[in-house]
């Protein structure tokens, strides 16, 4: 069969059930999936049944509520259709089965919202996201709540947000007079991985354990000749990539663009747009088949953000847009966007719910290892802005003085050569190193880290545009005509929040300083946000549109300090495993090598020599290296008795962190004074080159 014929083979799709179920059943089943109610009984049984049957059908023999609980990652716990019948058995799945599940939710991070003991949760189907088949197992996407109903997962708070973006949305357009039935968040992630060989990971405890290096010096080469960008796939990653291609065509994936990346051993995958429900879930697939299938071509991919030091970090850009369910883009700006109210008040609603809530996006892209990547590297800085180019601002700001903007004539870019067919030409060029950026008839979210759920960002992004949108509803019902409320909404977004808008080199140090004057927050670290999640205007917005409740907002504020804290200090006891008993031993082991050198040369009668030097070198390293360890031991003893989770996450950001920063400095070093064969780790040079054989 041909790619096509298999596309969505193992999803339970819209397709399918139209012709595996009743037509009562089969509307009974879109009823809920667009506008939510319940299904009775019988209708239930018959879609589980239906679902059952063909799982079983294409080799399933279990199910699973699949769900995505705080650790970012996914959970199921499978069950076999299986039901004993004397001698016999029988194949049976129920619509109660179907419909809810319960899990023991003892080991998830709940931030304090369970005690241990208490340990019943929740998994409710999720009817707009289709179930799908994975290892003989159906798959039914689900959200994770506890007993006493507070969401566990990342779904749950999604979905509500959802919801509130599309009454929102279908408010402002009924004032516009515009007809929808429904409004829809649609994402495209773009994710960013690096590709190593396995036999070289398995010589890397702190790959093993942590996902990075924690240490090794830079190679002569690294990626300064930018000659891997968009390069030629080496034979391996392009049968990687194809058979990758194919694994998430068959679950319904829209795998769509692949190619190596800026870094070496870098790459990057993207799919087609889709509600971000959707979105979300598929992206969970990707980044568990990307590990599964790399697995099965001798390599192993690495998802986290910073994994080499020195070269560009991995991210995973949203790319984020609003559409009707007639298909209408409503960033789209047409032919005069001055002319079209609602491509203007859309665009306000996203500068000022940036503006508002920029420490909110800035805590729904912190971590550990995003806050390695961010500020450089093609990755943008921890200082939230926006970016739409010259041409929109000056449109923006012409509407607000009531002035008719000027219409720039469409330009073509031809290269000078006649055989060439003329390139229409952009409105704006685009900014890569900006963290919110307008690209056409889109939004790009470039701070989101590679290893993320991309659930969070656009739980923040839905909800603060949505209490814009319902903001310019309000303000539109007290003007006299659209046409004046919507100059008016533009002329006060511009003023109020304008100083969000930057279209320059945010790298540069002469933009940190513009934006501290311009007072735009500067959370550098994820310390730095979560201090700020529970701010007063944080937690209005998400608690007055039921996104979050106040004690959801505090668990997962709690969750991420202690996941912080957690991943530095496995970092940090890795990174002291590997100089006590790799480095050092093989840094004293030369030093002896080169003292017998020396001593050889001086009965020899030979005068000083650069064995010498490399020796004081070497020694001096090791009694460095040897205290840096044991202040490191220090600093993680005393981060671990703090009494509160901010408190540890601070130690862990001001004291251990810095620490290691200088034990890896010392211990780089010494190996550019080491052999190869002497050094006990894989160097860089032959990780990131490892791909290439």
């Amino acid at each position: 069969m041909s790619f096509t014929d298999t596309y969505g083979i193992q999803v339970f799709s819209d397709r399918v059930m139209q012709q595996r179920l009743s037509a009562q059943a089969y509307n009974s089943y879109k009823q809920l999936s667009l506008d939510g109610g319940t299904l009775t009984r019988d209708v239930a049984d018959e879609i589980a049944c239906a679902m059952k049957d063909w799982a079983i059908e294409n080799g399933a023999t279990h199910f699973t509520h699949w769900f995505q609980p705080m650790t970012g990652m996914t959970a199921e716990k499978h069950e076999a259709f299986i039901r004993p019948d004397g001698d016999c058995a029988l194949a049976v799945f129920s619509g109660k089965e179907l419909i809810k599940g319960e899990s023991d939710a003892s080991s998830f991070p709940s931030g304090g919202l369970r005690a241990t003991f208490e340990a019943r949760g929740y998994t409710a189907w999720d009817p707009t996201s289709y179930a799908f088949i994975k290892d003989k197992t159906l798959c039914v996407p689900t959200a994770f709540c506890s007993y006493t109903g507070e969401a566990l997962d990342k779904k749950t708070p999604l979905m509500r947000s959802m919801r509130l973006l599309n009454a929102s949305a279908l408010k402002l357009l009924a004032r516009l007079g515009v007809r929808a039935q429904r409004v829809s968040a649609m994402v495209g992630a773009e994710q960013e991985y690096f590709l190593i060989d396995k036999e070289l990971y398995r010589d890397r405890p702190d790959l093993i354990y942590t996902g990075r290096t924690l240490l090794g010096r830079r190679p002569s080469k690294g990626q300064e000749l930018d000659d891997h960008f968009f390069g030629a796939l080496k034979p391996r990653v392009s049968a990687f990539m194809r058979e990758l291609d194919e694994e998430l065509w068959k679950l319904g994936i829209p795998a769509k663009t692949c190619h190596n990346e800026a870094a070496p051993a870098q790459h990057e995958l993207a799919c087609v747009y889709e509600s971000v429900n959707v979105a979300v879930d598929h992206n969970q697939l990707t980044m568990e088949m990307m590990k599964r299938i790399a697995s099965r071509h001798g390599l192993v991919c690495l998802l986290h953000e910073k994994p080499f030091k020195g070269v560009n970090g991995s991210g995973k850009h949203n790319n984020w847009s609003l559409q009707t369910d007639e298909g209408m883009n409503l960033l789209e700006p047409g032919d005069k966007p001055w002319e079209n109210p609602v491509f203007l008040l859309m665009l306000c609603a996203m500068i000022r719910g940036v503006d508002k809530y920029a420490e909110l996006l800035r805590v729904s892209v912190a971590s550990a290892g995003n806050d390695l990547r961010l500020g450089g590297d093609e990755a943008p800085p921890a200082i939230i802005s926006m970016y739409l180019g010259d041409d929109l601002c000056r449109m923006l700001s012409d509407v607000a003085n009531g002035q008719q903007p000027g219409r720039a004539d469409r330009e073509f870019i031809t290269g000078g050569v006649d055989t060439l067919s003329p390139v229409m030409k952009d409105t704006s060029d685009r900014n890569r190193t900006s963290p919110v950026a307008f690209t056409g008839n889109k939004f790009e979210f470039r701070a989101v880290g590679s290893s993320f759920s991309v659930a969070d960002i656009n739980v923040i992004i839905n909800t603060a545009v949505a209490d814009s949108m319902e903001f310019f509803a309000a303000k539109l019902d007290e003007c006299e005509s659209i046409e004046s409320g919507v100059r008016e909404i533009v002329r006060q977004t511009l003023e109020e929040h304008g100083r969000i808008l930057f279209n320059g080199n945010n790298y540069s140090l002469e933009w940190a300083k513009e934006a501290q004057r311009r007072g735009l927050p500067r959370l550098d670290t994820t310390v730095d946000a979560l201090k700020r999640y529970c701010a007063d205007e944080n937690l209005s917005l998400l608690t007055r549109h039921s996104v979050l409740s106040r004690t959801e907002i505090i668990s997962r504020r709690e969750i991420m300090l202690e996941n912080y804290s957690k991943i530095v200090a496995i970092e940090a006891h890795t990174l002291i495993d590997m100089l006590r008993r790799g480095v050092m031993p093989a840094a004293q082991e030369y030093t002896r090598r080169l003292a017998d050198g020396v001593l050889k040369k001086q009965q020899a009668g030979v005068g000083p020599s650069a064995e010498m030097h490399t020796l004081s070198s070497l020694n001096s390293l090791c009694n460095q290296l040897y205290d840096a360890c044991s202040a490191l031991d220090m600093a993680l003893d005393e981060a671990e008795g703090k009494s509160s989770e901010m408190e540890k996450a601070e130690c862990y950001c001001e004291k251990v962190l810095p620490l290691m920063k200088l034990s890896r400095g010392y211990s780089d070093e010494a190996e550019a004074l080491c052999p190869l064969d002497v050094w006990p780790y894989p160097d860089y040079g032959s990780l990131l080159s490892g791909t290439s054989v």
